[in-house]
């Protein structure tokens, strides 16, 4: 039996801000079967992730990323995280009809073999299922690693987060404040600045666009200085920051968005900071944690059950959709997490 089976194409490699352009649609047929003898499973995928990392592997391949991720296949579909649900499994850990999240392509059937620390089958059905292309996935592990485990947080502390109403940042805010923290966040409309304070609990925030000077705008913020900042944005956001630093400061480099379509990206020019403060700035990539994932589902579900951590969606509805609402990333246009429905069912 076949299928056919839509899929989102990377034409070429991307040089500077990626387009819609730079994708192609084609449609090919899937046999609704797992190849005989292998432990592969058969998945429709249901919603798919749009992440910022992934701007780096559309680009041709490079030995600095190569640590992060491979690049992307011109001619061939782009992948990402997803939720899937099995179809046939030749996995004897997977049965027809169980959910995971994991790596997927962009399409509406996909082959794969599950990987420890790439695939996680999905226990808990109670919460709706996007939130394993969000907070119960990727980046809300990344929030908790990268908050936790990097910036070793201490009740009382003041916190800056930046991309603050993003996948990753939203969460990030909510467990300062759960920590005891003072918690300020930056965003790009008066809608997420909005956001942040109102429904995120942040104790403050700003629209970075309508600062002409974000060293005094980090000032305003916070008086006493910063001794956390969780890092998305990069350049002369993270210029600004270091300037208003404390003693013995963390910095957590989770992401530098500002950075990745620029040809020279910008350089830094308050690095003797890290040395006069004893700064301590450390990059981290998620995978290296996952290991601690049944922790954090054990430490986050409750929280989410009990109304006291929140999340935002931005829901895009097709796979048609799909390289607007990835493209859309890089110009700030999604509301909260990015998210595209292939099929609810």
């Amino acid at each position: 039996m076949t299928a056919t089976n839509k899929q989102v194409i990377l034409k070429d490699y991307v040089s500077g801000f990626p387009t819609e352009s730079d994708f192609d649609f084609t449609t090919t047929t899937v046999e609704l079967r797992v190849p005989e003898g292998t432990n592969s499973v058969l998945v429709k995928n249901l919603y798919l992730s749009c992440d910022p990392y992934m701007r780096i592997r559309m680009g041709k391949p490079d030995p600095s990323t190569a640590a992060l991720a491979q690049a992307y296949t011109p001619g061939q579909p782009i992948q990402g995280y997803g939720v899937s649900r099995i179809i046939e499994s030749g996995h004897p850990d997977y049965k027809k009809g169980d959910l995971l999240w994991g790596i997927v392509a962009w399409e509406e059937y996909s082959v794969i073999t599950p990987m420890t620390h790439a695939h996680f089958k999905i226990q808990h059905t109670d919460v709706p299922l996007s939130y394993y292309t969000g907070l119960l996935g990727m980046p809300g592990m990344t929030a908790y690693a990268g908050f936790y485990e990097v910036c070793s947080p201490k009740k009382g502390e003041t916190v800056y987060v930046s991309a603050a109403s993003g996948a990753v940042g939203q969460l990030v805010g909510q467990l300062a404040k759960m920590m005891g923290c003072y918690v300020v966040g930056s965003a790009g409309s008066k809608e997420k600045v909005d956001l942040l304070k109102t429904k995120f609990g942040f104790d403050d925030a700003f629209n970075y666009k309508e600062e002409s000077d974000l060293t005094a705008a980090l000032k305003r913020c916070f008086p006493n200085g910063i001794d956390i900042y969780f890092e998305n944005v990069g350049g002369k956001m993270l210029d600004a920051v270091l300037v208003n630093m404390n003693m013995h400061g963390r910095i957590a480099v989770c992401g530098m968005i500002s950075q990745y379509n620029l040809e020279n990206q910008e350089g830094v020019h308050n690095l003797s900071n890290i040395i006069y403060k004893r700064i301590r700035i450390q990059g981290f990539v998620v995978s290296d944690f996952y290991d601690k994932y049944s922790k954090f589902l054990e430490f986050v579900l409750p929280h989410i059950r009990e109304g006291k951590i929140t999340y935002v969606e931005d829901v895009a509805d097709g796979l048609e959709k799909a390289p607007e609402a990835l493209v859309g990333l890089f110009h700030g246009k999604n509301v909260g997490k990015q998210v595209v429905v292939v099929a609810r069912e």
